[in-house]
């Protein structure tokens, strides 16, 4: 079976739901958790990948995709997201950037026993900024990433779209 047969969250299902959005820019920091993803959009001549060298970074360079026009999502981890939130607030929020944040819920498990504290604040931190956020654990929720791109739209505001499988079924 494939992964998608399995009900796992496949980097294909992610891709497709990013194409299906307009995605033209991935703005993000390289890490090993995104490695099946980014085997994927590198080889996709529709999307552009744009590293930066700190997450904070990433946030102004959507911004600057935006308003230029594009339509960038930003990878981040949990950690990152929450060592960047000044940037995600002034370049994000009093912008209102209409920007999904694709974030890797490192340490979250489905059972509700964390094992890493970055899982504690993660959905703390999103609420404090008032940023709505979908979680995303398996294929069947892949759908759920079209809803946060349509309310970053809609809301010109940042969504966030919480990775609870990092697109192999590691926590499963």
């Amino acid at each position: 079976m494939t992964q998608h047969e399995e009900g796992l969250l496949s980097p294909e299902l992610v891709m497709a739901e990013m194409k299906k959005n307009g995605v033209t820019h991935v703005v993000w920091l390289p890490d090993s958790e995104t490695n099946f993803l980014y085997l994927l959009m590198e080889a996709d001549p529709d999307l552009d990948l744009i590293p930066v060298s700190r997450e904070g970074q990433a946030f102004s360079t959507a911004a600057g995709l935006t308003v230029g026009g594009k339509k960038p999502v930003i990878l981040i981890q949990n950690t990152g997201m929450m060592e960047s939130g000044d940037s995600l607030r002034g370049w994000g929020l009093s912008l209102n950037i209409p920007v999904v944040m694709m974030v890797g819920y490192r340490g979250w498990t489905r059972h509700g026993v964390n094992t890493d504290t970055a899982a504690t604040y993660t959905e703390r931190f999103l609420n404090a900024f008032g940023i709505n956020y979908y979680l995303v654990e398996n294929g069947d929720d892949a759908p759920r990433i079209s809803v946060a791109f349509e309310e970053a739209s809609r809301t010109r505001r940042p969504v966030a779209v919480l990775v609870g499988d990092e697109y192999h079924g590691f926590n499963r």
